[in-house]
């Protein structure tokens, strides 16, 4: 079997803080443990128009695989260009689609992009089976996980199980990433000029399945924490990595596992910083202590809503009190604390915005500035697919018709009017905004022009708004 070759390129998302893409580079590790030819396009550090892309990777190579991921909020902005670029130039090379945007609509992504293959799901294993079969004329049939198209028809294969034993998947291929870019271009909450920070994954899944969540898998999983300490001591050694983003969905899972983590770090002589997510649900004053002690800077919490009905109907699986419980005793431990809500989900109301507001502004210290979006249904969840049911979205091309920016609404599930619905949260957030700044550098002429982008993008729809965090001072 001769080498193989493969181009796995990173779409630009049009912003200097980039978290290094983990999916990416564990597929590199897992090729060329294979011992294939693997080359990474990073257009997200980069910022290579995607001819400027097709004059430097495509047009003097000759690749088997070409394989782009992505999510669905970039779907129409930058990766249907960026497919008819690759499609223009690609020769014989499959291309392939895989991540949370295509794996739960694929006919109609492979109608669209005129891709060759999607990749349903995670994609390890997938990835090394279709370089196989492209390379040895094989059929496509015996390829779990995938989507294709033959004979102008779409065939959906059976779904691949996903990788149980995550620590017999190696670690993500770095060597293929400018590192210096990656580990410097993030700085995180509490962090300073000096430290080098980069994502890292122990675990991936939820317990929990909300309303307006995808999640390609289901259930949870975890990595031994001794892998992980053999990673971190890796990073740390070769790239300088003093603070980890701990990416997974729900890294707060257990007790014994947290204990274990900070009694593994002590043991190792490991000083680090990190932040992590977490459940309301699963949080008490010993576990935000045991991770304080482990160097945890910041605990981010899906709060989303401070009405019980709310979180009741978008299957949230939490209490309003636990809300309250885990943000007093994490402001208590003096971690930073991430409040992080929603608004305009099934029982949301003019209320149920001014509350979410209040427990902000009660409990919030300051670390980043939080605003509120409102939900949207991406393709995959189940508010998805009640949003077709209702008859307020026919499918995926009528959702991402409507769907223009993450900060904008996309299908209304409340009874108030979009006008009224667009003014409500736009003074919502200028509140919010306000006080921050009060709070921080009281700069209020930033301040202000945070305010008036929010207003542009509500008002005048100028969509190219990144977000708060995302915000640059002119």
């Amino acid at each position: 079997m001769r080498e193989g070759k493969v181009l796995l390129i990173v779409h630009d998302i049009y912003q200097e803080d980039n978290y290094l893409p983990l999916g990416y580079a564990y597929m590199a590790a897992v090729l060329k443990k294979e011992g294939f030819n693997v080359g990474i396009c990073c257009q997200d550090v980069f910022h290579y128009s995607n001819e400027e892309l097709a004059n430097l990777f495509l047009k003097n190579e000759d690749y088997d695989l070409i394989g782009v991921g992505f999510l669905a909020a970039r779907f129409k902005e930058t990766v249907l260009g960026l497919c008819n670029t690759i499609n223009k130039y690609k020769k014989n090379a499959w291309l392939v689609l895989g991540g949370p945007g295509p794996s739960p609509i694929p006919g109609y992504v492979l109608k669209e992009t005129k891709a060759d293959i999607i990749a349903i799901g995670e994609a390890e294993e997938t990835i090394v089976d279709l370089l196989k079969c492209k390379i040895n004329g094989s059929d496509l049939s015996k390829v779990k996980g995938i989507a294709y198209r033959k004979n102008g028809k779409i065939i959906i294969n059976e779904r691949r199980e996903p990788i149980r034993d995550l620590d017999s998947i190696p670690f993500p291929d770095w060597s293929l990433f400018p590192m210096d870019k990656y580990t410097t271009c993030l700085k995180l909450f509490r962090g300073t000029k000096d430290d080098k920070t980069l994502d890292i994954l122990t675990g991936r899944g939820c317990i929990n399945r909300c309303n307006f969540c995808y999640r390609m898998e289901k259930g949870i999983r975890f990595r031994s924490v001794k892998n992980v300490i053999k990673e971190i001591l890796l990073l740390n050694s070769k790239y300088g990595v003093n603070y980890f983003l701990m990416g997974d969905e729900l890294f707060v899972f257990s007790k014994k596992r947290i204990f274990e983590f900070r009694d593994a770090l002590k043991k190792n002589n490991l000083k680090i910083k990190f932040s992590c997510n977490a459940r309301v649900d699963i949080f008490d004053e010993e576990i935000v202590n045991s991770l304080k002690e482990s160097g945890c800077q910041f605990i981010n919490f899906g709060m989303e809503s401070s009405d019980q009905r709310v979180l009741d109907l978008m299957n949230k699986n939490t209490r309003v009190e636990q809300n309250i419980m885990a943000a007093e005793i994490t402001n208590k431990a003096g971690v930073g604390l991430g409040l992080n809500f929603i608004w305009g989900n099934k029982g949301d109301t003019e209320e149920s915005l001014k509350n979410n507001v209040k427990l902000i502004k009660k409990y919030n210290l300051y670390d980043q500035i939080r605003t509120i979006r409102p939900v949207t249904p991406y393709p995959g969840s189940d508010l998805y697919y009640e949003a077709i049911d209702r008859g307020l979205l026919s499918g995926p091309e009528d959702f991402f018709n409507k769907f223009k920016n993450s900060d904008l609404l996309t299908v209304n599930f409340t009874d108030i009017p979009k006008e009224k619905f667009y003014k409500l949260l736009y003074e919502a957030n200028k509140e919010l905004i306000t006080d921050h700044f009060m709070h921080t550098t009281k700069d209020m002429n930033n301040a202000n022009r945070l305010i008036k982008s929010f207003y542009d993008l509500y008002f005048k729809e100028k969509i190219n708004f990144r977000g708060a965090r995302h915000y640059v001072k002119k």
